[in-house]
């Protein structure tokens, strides 16, 4: 993996972030809130833990070790949680336009929330983290399609069309 193709797949995952968050801009805070028949329950969690797993990650390749998630109840509206995704989207993108294909290529070692060590090549856990969005992404998708404002397609191949 090199730097070119991570900054590729970290563009195209901010593209298909903004396509849900524009999305959930046109939802009602009791829409954003309702129940829904998915893993994390409704569209506030999802995101929250879309955007949790993005800040935990970046933190841990920075050399922070966070352990406390993200909760739904610290965005109780949607801007909320759209002003900090504004701020970990900064973040993210400073830190992968930071990286050099040795750094990328490079072993990483960290800890799991519950305290296991583990280690992996940094570009594949960078490449794991895109893979979860998109899992969540497609829940998020769905739910705000049954609300009738769906975010339309969010494929990489959608992303590469509009590039070129």
């Amino acid at each position: 993996m090199n730097t070119k193709d991570i900054q590729l797949l970290y563009k195209y995952n901010s593209w298909a972030n903004s396509r849900i968050l524009n999305a959930v801009a046109k939802v009602t805070n009791e829409q954003f809130i309702s129940s829904a028949l998915y893993p994390h329950n409704d569209l506030r969690q999802t995101l929250t833990h879309i955007l949790f797993a993005e800040w935990l990650w970046r933190s841990r390749w920075m050399g922070q070790s966070q352990m406390a998630p993200f909760l739904e109840k610290d965005f109780p509206t949607f801007k909320d949680l759209q002003s900090r995704w504004s701020v970990e989207e900064r973040a993210l993108s400073e830190f992968v336009a930071s990286l050099t294909d040795e750094k990328l290529n490079s072993a990483f070692q960290y800890k799991t929330t519950k305290g296991v060590a583990h280690e992996n090549i940094l570009w594949q856990i960078m490449v794991h983290v895109v893979n979860h969005g998109t899992q969540h992404r497609g829940e998020a998708a769905a739910i705000l399609t049954e609300l009738g404002h769906s975010p339309g397609d969010i494929d990489l191949v959608i992303f590469l069309r509009e590039q070129s």
